[in-house]
């Protein structure tokens, strides 16, 4: 590893013909860290002291979970093995594998000229290994194909290679074998990334243009933003501009990751690098935007990444209310970091003050939220998912619901939800469970492909609200863990949906609002009164708790009042004695119930609207 700054070469007169840039993509599980972690190693730039596994995953939650959830950009010195075209630069991406963080893949790509498609050979082709393929496809990439864990005894390389160069058109021999694990094969995938993936082409004395493809919060630094450098070159101290926000600020520190920041005195052609300006505004550095010189800069912008839209949404509220401006100090820092995240303030009779959170999927909304309370020590409630709806009234006026309780009361003529193309890759034998699966949540097929004699390709068209909760885990149980899920967004439909609300003591409590299908309404009233009869305390009168959809109720739960014993003092006697105190003692209730309201606990709230509650989504994927 350099000891030095100064002995590595000057980024800013890096002849771009030596440049590669290129990402690795792969299903969960496949070796992306791992295949990483050996490129390291074999270019020198990580001492084996240093070593660890999943270098790159920076995370405790990365490295606990062993996924990886950020993108990584690291600068790699390789000299081919044939001895031929001197010391190239490698810039490598390394990137998540699950379906909820395809945004921070999309983001990758645009910033390479090639990827490394790699494929569990014990496993072979999984359904986000299809989503990430079309992704580097529609991005016009060379695509490199890799079997990876060739060591394992149920390695099956010929049957996989096979499967994989017909899904590229290319020759099964073309197909690289590596094991990511013990290095075997590695150096030969570097010759052939160097020689396959084109280099970076830009004009080196037009105007300065670099895209910002991630950024970071530094508590002493301010925001570090890393920048692919399209056209033109940056240079250490001069001033620099924002196009989307005209902002100029000053270069304090330009330089590369090889994988530990390493300060130069710039940045050419086709380099990837990060920059520090002491910015601490963290809204100053949007993802997707262009960079230019103040001076003499640039005219035209770089074409910008399509904005991520969510597709689950949840409140975040803090425990305690006077939280509430970290919470939203914490949100703009990681929204920084991950800028698929979506978020507006909220209020809620219930919880307080608190924000309606836009994410990808559940296990994103699972990261976040364990983000924000071990990075920035918050205590926090998350509601139960939901989708976005559309409402039509009878009066032509449309309604964008994304909160149960904005649902509009009403006539209603016709309620749009989300709808996503569902691709799941298994062996053929569970095909029965599968579509018996899908049909129990309103799916449609759209059709059915073998990739071989023993695995199969099925496509369902199903609602986004029927999948955001545990459906990934009933797919996984019901086919022993074999399946594997994709999906994508491909409009609405039109569907047969109400609010069911919840009454307590005849009084609506919105935070307990749900929309769901109508042949579901009745047994989520029945589940979720009685849940909440465990979780109410009995108060001095009688409380009712109905589930209504509109005026008609349709489940009904009594908590029954507390009673004081008002016959203890009478033994034996007349009936009639004991009558009268009994009559008494109804009046005193009656009278009671007119005046009194009901406390709800917190601890109710969190259990029933939180998302580890047992009775909902089993989020953790």
């Amino acid at each position: 590893m350099p000891a030095t700054p100064s002995s590595v070469p000057e980024p800013s007169r890096t002849d771009p013909a030596l440049i590669r840039n290129f990402c690795i993509i792969a299903h969960i599980d496949h070796g992306k860290s791992t295949l990483a972690d050996r490129m390291l190693q074999l270019t020198g730039v990580v001492d084996a002291r240093q070593m660890r596994a999943q270098y790159l995953d920076r995370m405790d939650i990365e490295r606990e979970r062993g996924i990886t959830i950020k993108s990584q950009a690291v600068r790699l010195p390789w000299q081919p093995t044939d001895g031929s075209g001197g010391t190239h630069i490698l810039n490598m991406i390394d990137t998540p594998g699950h379906v909820d963080f395809t945004y921070e893949v999309s983001r990758s790509l645009a910033a390479c000229e090639g990827t490394v498609l790699l494929v569990d050979a014990a496993q072979g082709i999984e359904a986000q290994t299809l989503a990430n393929l079309y992704l580097a496809m529609e991005n016009d990439l060379t695509i490199v194909p890799v079997l990876n864990k060739i060591d394992l005894p149920a390695a099956q390389p010929e049957k996989f290679s096979e499967e994989l160069a017909n899904l590229i058109g290319c020759d099964p021999d073309d197909v690289l074998r590596v094991s990511a694990k013990t290095g075997v094969g590695v150096d030969a995938l570097l010759d052939r990334v160097v020689r396959d993936v084109p280099a970076p082409v830009g004009v080196a004395d037009a105007p300065a243009r670099a895209m910002i493809f991630d950024s970071v919060y530094d508590s002493y630094r301010g925001v570090v933003t890393y920048v692919r450098v399209v056209d033109g070159q940056l240079t250490k101290r001069e001033r620099i501009r924002m196009m989307s926000t005209g902002a100029t600020h000053e270069l304090l520190e330009i330089g590369t990751n090889s994988p530990e920041m390493l300060p130069a005195d710039g940045l050419g052609v086709g380099e990837v690098g990060y920059l520090i300006t002491g910015v601490k505004d963290v809204r100053q550095s949007k993802v997707g935007d262009t960079i230019t010189t103040q001076s003499a800069g640039a005219t035209d912008a770089l074409g910008g990444y399509k904005d991520p839209k969510p597709m689950v949404f949840s409140g975040l509220y803090p425990l305690d209310g006077s939280d509430y401006p970290e919470l939203r100090e914490a949100l703009d820092k990681l929204q920084l970091n991950d800028a698929a995240l979506v978020y507006e303030p909220e209020t809620s009779a219930a919880l307080g003050f608190g924000f309606r959170v836009g994410f990808l999927g559940l296990l994103h909304l699972d990261v976040i939220r364990e983000r924000l309370e071990r990075e920035f020590g918050l205590d926090l409630i998350a509601t139960a998912p939901n989708v976005v709806y559309r409402v039509l009234m009878e009066d032509g006026a449309e309604h964008v619901v994304t909160n149960p309780s904005e649902f509009p009361e009403g006539k209603i003529s016709e309620v749009y939800e989300p709808v996503v193309r569902a691709t799941v890759l298994a062996p053929t034998e569970f095909i029965g469970a599968i579509m018996e699966l899908c049909q129990n949540r309103r799916g449609s097929l759209l059709g059915m492909d073998y990739l071989s004699e023993d695995r199969v390709e099925i496509r369902y068209t199903l609602p986004l609200a029927e999948i955001v909760f545990d459906f990934f885990d009933n797919l996984k149980s019901k086919t022993r863990g074999y399946a594997s899920l994709d999906y994508e967004p491909t409009g609405e439909q039109s569907a047969d949906l109400v609010k069911v609300d919840i009454l307590l003591h005849g009084d609506k409590v919105d935070a307990f609002s749900a929309i769901t299908h109508k042949e579901k309404a009745y047994a989520y009233g029945v589940r979720l009164v009685a849940k909440l009869r465990e979780l109410i305390p009995r108060q001095n009168f009688e409380v009712p708790i109905q589930a209504a959809i509109g005026a008609r109720v349709i489940a009904r739960e009594t908590v029954r009042a507390i009673r004081k014993d008002v016959l203890a003092k009478c033994y034996g006697g007349d009936i009639s004695r004991k009558r009268k105190l009994l009559e008494k003692q109804k009046e005193g209730k009656k009278r009671m119930k007119m005046v009194g309201s009901v406390e709800v606990p917190q601890e109710a709230f969190i259990a029933v609207l939180s998302t580890d509650s047992d009775g909902d989504s089993k989020a953790k994927k």
